[in-house]
This record gives C-alpha cells, sequence and structure tokens, in this order.
C-alpha cells in the first residue's frame, strides 16, 4: 500500500510539472520506476499506459482554459506517434543489462537538457504568432516520440524547448498543445509495448496510482501554467532526473564505481543544481523587475 501511495504521489507530482512545464511527466516517472527495480521496457509501458489517461484529462483541461494550437497539435502528434511506436518496438527487443543504462543515458541526456535550458536561457520570446511550418514539425514529432518510448520520456523535453525556441507560439500554448498531442504519442507507444511484450512486467495496479495522481493534477497545473515560474522549476526538475539517472550508471556494469567516487559525483551534482536554481531564482527576479518597471513609469505621470 505505501508502494502505490507513493507512485500515486509521484504521478501527481509529475503531472503537476508536466502540466505547468509542458515536459517531465514521462522522464520523472520512469526514472522512478527504474530506480525502483523495474525492468527499463516494462517501466515505460506502465508509464505510458497511465498516460493515454493523464493526457487524455490534461488536453481537455488546457483546450478548456485556452492552451491549444489544434494545427500544431494535428502536425506534430500524428508523426510523434508513429516514432513512439517504432521506439517501444526497439526497446522491447533489448536485454535488461543493455537497456537499463542506455534508458539511463537517454533520460540523463534529457535531463542535462532541462535543466541547461531553462536555467541559462529561460523562455525565449519574438516572432509570436508567425505559423509553424510542417517541414519542422514532422520530423520533430517523429524524433520525439521515438525518444519518448526508448527513453521512457523524451515528448516534452525535446517537444516544448523546441517550440519555444521558434518564439512563434505563446508559452501557454506550447505547454498546452504539448500536452495534448502527447495522448496520440502515449496510446501508439503503449500499442508497441503491448505487442511485443504483452502484458509481460507490466503492474496494472501500478498503472492505476500513476493514472490517480496524473488525473488529479492534471486540471490544476493547466491553470498554474499561467502563474508558475517555468524557469525555476524547469531547473529543479532537471536536477532530479540528473542526479537520479547518475546514480543508476554509476551502480550499472558499465561502471561499478566505487563508494568514494560516487559521493564525489554526488556532492558536485548537487552543488551545480544548488547553483542552477540559485541562479534561475535571480534570473526570474531580475526578468519580472524588468516586466514591472514600464508599468510603473506609465503609472506614475497619472498620479501625479
Amino acid at each position: 500500500m505505501r508502494t502505490l501511495i507513493l507512485l500515486a504521489l509521484a504521478g501527481l507530482g509529475a503531472q503537476l510539472v508536466d502540466g505547468s512545464l509542458g515536459m517531465a511527466y514521462g522522464v520523472t516517472s520512469t526514472t522512478l520506476l527504474l530506480a525502483m527495480g523495474t525492468n527499463p521496457a516494462a517501466a515505460s509501458a506502465t508509464v505510458h499506459l497511465a498516460e493515454i489517461g493523464t493526457t487524455l484529462m490534461s488536453g481537455a483541461s488546457h483546450w478548456r482554459f485556452g492552451n491549444v494550437d489544434w494545427k500544431v497539435v494535428a502536425r506534430i502528434g500524428v508523426p510523434g506517434a508513429v516514432g513512439s511506436f517504432l521506439g517501444a518496438t526497439v526497446l522491447s527487443r533489448l536485454s535488461t543489462e543493455v537497456a537499463e543504462p542506455v534508458m539511463s543515458l537517454i533520460l540523463l541526456g534529457l535531463g542535462l537538457y532541462v535543466m541547461s535550458r531553462f536555467t541559462f536561457r529561460g523562455l525565449p520570446k519574438g516572432q509570436l504568432g508567425k505559423p509553424l511550418r510542417k517541414r519542422f514539425l514532422s520530423p520533430l514529432g517523429l524524433v520525439a516520440g521515438f525518444l519518448d518510448a526508448t527513453g521512457g520520456g523524451g515528448w516534452g523535453p525535446v517537444g516544448t524547448p523546441a517550440l519555444l525556441a521558434s518564439g512563434r507560439m505563446e508559452p501557454r500554448k506550447v505547454i498546452g498543445s504539448i500536452d495534448t498531442s502527447e495522448f496520440l504519442v502515449a496510446v501508439a507507444a503503449s500499442l508497441g509495448f503491448l505487442l511485443s511484450l504483452g502484458s509481460q512486467g507490466v503492474d496494472y495496479v501500478w498503472v492505476l496510482a500513476f493514472l490517480i495522481g496524473g488525473l488529479i493534477a492534471a486540471p490544476i497545473a493547466a491553470w498554474l501554467v499561467r502563474l508558475v515560474p517555468p524557469r525555476v522549476l524547469g531547473s529543479a526538475v532537471g536536477g532530479v532526473i540528473i542526479v537520479t539517472n547518475v546514480r543508476t550508471l554509476l551502480n550499472s556494469d558499465w561502471i561499478t564505481a566505487p563508494a568514494a567516487l560516487s559521493t564525489a559525483v554526488y556532492v558536485v551534482l548537487y552543488a551545480v543544481w544548488a547553483a542552477a536554481l540559485a541562479w534561475s531564482i535571480r534570473a526570474y527576479r531580475a526578468e519580472r523587475a524588468l516586466e514591472t518597471e514600464p508599468e510603473a513609469l506609465e503609472e506614475s505621470p497619472a498620479r501625479v
């Protein structure tokens, strides 16, 4: 029962982050399952089965709050579904000994990208309102879908920053569109895993626990997307993903690091993570100060 409560809370927290940041549900949830000793393919399958429900609820919630561009959903979601089905098939055919460190490497790379992207660059602005072309969205969806299935997460960490970097969509619509299109990716990945693995290694009670937590969080996250500072949240989530997957790699057969080396690595990682969070908080406050300063200058003559 304690495990189920933990998984439900993890699903709730992961969906809160994903729904307000546009990424990290799959990466965070899969990282937790791997740390609990779950088979990599089964971990990804479990998360994607739960995501069918959470992404449906998240998409409906984002649509309700006007955060969805349906043209983008169609143009990125369909190729994303193709990529995720292929990725699920590939991961299902890898042995556990090979798959676990490979998945951890992918997750580590995504974690580094998420943390560095939001720590140093924040959310880009410019060219807002210009249309996104299909020749950009289709390859992006294919690659993001493949990484999502093989890494247990990756749709958001790849798709969200790419759309944000274009500067052509409002951040809330980027997040809402990515979360909504992820429903197609989750369905395709789940079909791929079920066809390749059957129900082998998939605990449907765990799926239900993740699902319940995610369903509770989805509408809250769609509302919070306008309130939570994504820059700080991105740095925090990226750090969790990095530390957890470095731990998996250090304990894997690839490295088998001695205790002294592991301790030294963790000290460095926690120091870098703390510095990233501090930098993000300072940068966010500076941005807020710049945004409010012109408003104060505009209001001051009226008061005089």
